[in-house]
This record gives structure tokens, sequence and C-alpha cells, in this order.
């Protein structure tokens, strides 16, 4: 016991020796961690060895490597389902198509493979269709053939037949004069007519016919009634003009004009013997305008026709007291003037035509001769 107060200061004295060793314990292994510098060899003469530690700084991070772009991979490529023929059915009524399939050949026995599926059959897609063709446009109607005008009613008097000769004196524009002789005739059955009118001119010791009318129809409470007309000039076709009662319309074998047909119609032939019946039925009647419907050869118009008044003319048949009706020009129709003397003394015949063309040219036939012709009945 009394050692104990001796060892106590002993051991103060041991406990920094102690705390030294084993701090640099400590450090020794720490710089183990980090990077030892090996001692050099020891000296042959046995000194000791120093060692020597040294803290390396810290090495900077090695940059991160760029990432390589991994390319992606495509999609297991599915597997092959072998073709399987299919038929389509077309049936006679359309939209009615049935897929028959036939059965894909598989293989017999415990070992065979199972025939691959049969894919759900795709409904042929209908074929296109052409766009339907545009219809043919319709064919217009031909307009109709333009109103007639209301017909004046006349009380009349059928002229007797008869055959009535004239002379014709002719001047051209230039002042050529040319004479010759004209024909009108006109023949009467219970129902019927015929009218011929021709007109030509002598040169040397022959007659050449400048014109050729001739009309044919039926007799009717308004006088004359043309079916047929035809007219032949020299030099020219012959052209005719048809008048229809029936449908009621005019037309020309001239041209595409059509007119509707008015009652009391007249053509180029029978206007002058027309006119002659309304003077028979009444005189009085030949007052104010005088509207016939004429039709030509490539048209029809209205001839208006107005009494000069009364005239005495001179002819082979003496001077004879006559009626003048005159038809002027009128702009869009004719461009000729048409004048007429009817003999009131003579069945009120027409016994002068004159024809005043627009370049001056004027023919004129006056009476030399009228035969009553009794051949009709």
């Amino acid at each position: 016991m009394p050692s104990a107060p001796i060892l106590l200061p002993r051991r103060r004295r041991l406990l920094p020796v102690v705390l030294v060793v084993l701090l640099h314990w400590i450090v020794l292994t720490e710089l183990q961690h980090v990077s030892p510098v090996l001692p050099p060899a020891a000296t042959p003469g046995g000194a000791p060895v120093t060692l020597v530690a040294r803290l390396l700084p810290a090495a900077a991070p090695e940059p991160a490597p760029e990432p390589v772009p991994v390319p992606e991979a495509s999609p297991p490529p599915l597997p092959r389902v072998p073709p399987v023929p299919v038929e389509i059915a077309v049936p006679d009524r359309p939209g009615d198509i049935t897929p028959v399939t036939d059965t894909a050949p598989s293989g017999t026995g415990a070992g065979a493979a199972p025939a691959a599926p049969v894919p759900e059959p795709i409904p042929a897609a209908p074929a296109p269709q052409a766009p339907p063709a545009p219809a043919p446009a319709a064919t217009a109607p031909p307009p109709p053939p333009p109103a007639a005008p209301e017909a004046r009613r006349y009380v009349i008097d059928m002229p007797p037949p008869a055959k009535i000769t004239l002379d014709v004196a002719r001047t051209d524009a230039d002042g050529t004069e040319w004479s010759g002789e004209a024909l009108l005739a006109w023949q009467l059955n219970a129902d019927s007519y015929r009218i011929q009118i021709e007109a030509g001119i002598r040169v040397v010791f022959a007659r050449v016919n400048l014109v050729v009318l001739k009309s044919e129809g039926a007799v009717a409470a308004t006088g004359f009634a043309p079916i047929t007309m035809t007219e032949k000039r020299r030099g020219r076709a012959m052209t005719a003009t048809h008048f229809n009662w029936g449908k009621g319309v005019i037309t020309f074998s001239a041209s595409e004009a059509t007119h509707q047909l008015p009652a009391g119609a007249q053509d180029k032939a029978s206007i002058p013997l027309q006119l002659a019946a309304i003077a028979r039925g009444d005189p009085k009647q030949l007052t104010g305008a005088i509207d016939i419907f004429v039709g030509e050869d490539r048209d029809a118009v209205i001839y208006r026709f107005t009494v000069v008044g009364q005239e005495a003319i001179d002819t082979k048949l003496g001077t004879l007291q006559t009626w003048h009706l005159t038809r002027p020009p009128q702009p869009g129709s004719y461009k000729s003037r048409l004048d007429i003397w009817l003999a009131p003394a003579h069945g009120w015949y027409p016994v002068r035509i004159r024809n005043t063309e627009p370049n001056g040219a004027v023919t004129t036939q006056t009476v030399n001769n009228i035969v009553l012709d009794h051949s009709g009945s």
C-alpha cells in the first residue's frame, strides 16, 4: 500500500507518451489509405529509417464519357402467314358479294403442324365507277311561229273563172325599155281553184318568161284559201310555199321561217283576185286600210292596201273606169310598191298591175283582153 503514491506520478508521465504513440498509429493508418510513400532501403549502417508522409491534393474527377446513341431495335419481324387463295363469287344482284375461302393444306398425323390460321377475308372494294355521262342536252323545241294578226272579216263574192291577157311594158333602172305579154288565168270548181300567172318579154322573135306563179287551194267563206304556191323566176330555182290549214302554219321550201296561218291568208298569185272578191262582195269595204296576210317565197308579211281613188285608164279595151289601190313600201317587210286597178264594169277584174322596184325599175301590165272560162264546174 505505501507504494501506491509513488506509482501514480509515473502513470501520469506515461500517459502523454501513450497518446503520442496512438496518434502516430492513427496517422500512419490513414496515410496508407491515402498515398503512402515507401522509404528508401535501409542504409548499411543500420541508420534509422525516416518515414515521410505527404498529403496529395484530391484528383479531379474524370469527365463522364458521352453516351453513345444506341440504335433503336427494329421490331421483330412478324411471322409470315402463308397465302390463302380467296375466290370472290359475284352473284346476280350487286352488293351481295360473298367471299368463298378454300381451306389451307395441313399435315396429317400426331406430329403434324397445325394448319395456319386463315385470315378473315377482306371484302373486295367495289370497282370505282365512272361518273355518269352527262345526259345529252335536250334539243330545244323550235320557237312557236309568230302569232297571226287578227284578220279583218270581209264579205266575199268569188269572181268567175277567166283568162286575162295583159301587155307588159318594163323600164329598167338604167332606162332600157322592154315589152312583152302576161297571162292571168284561174279556174274554179265547187270547192277548189287553180291560178296561173306568167309574165315575159319579147326578145327579137322569142318570148322569155321572167316569172311563173302557180297557186292551188280551196274555196272558203273567206275567199281563196291557198294550199300550195310555186314560184319560178328566170335564172333561179323554183320555190314552194305551203299553207297547212290543219296545223294552222305556213312553211317555205326556201327558208326555215314558219308563221301561224290566219283566216283569209293569200299568196302572191291569188292577191289580185282576192281584192276583186272583196270589192265584188261590197264596194264599201274598199275603205281605210285593207290588210291581207300574204305568204311569199321565203316569208310571210301583211300587205296593206289603201284606196288612192277612182281613175280612168286607157287600154286596148278602151277607157276603163277603175278603182286604184296601192301598197306602198313598208320598212322591215317589203321595199317595192304594188299598184292594182280594178274595173267595176268588168266584174272588178284587175285590169292593170304595176310593180315599182327599190332600184327604180318599173313593170306595168295592162289588160288587152278578157275571156270568161266556163270549163270549171
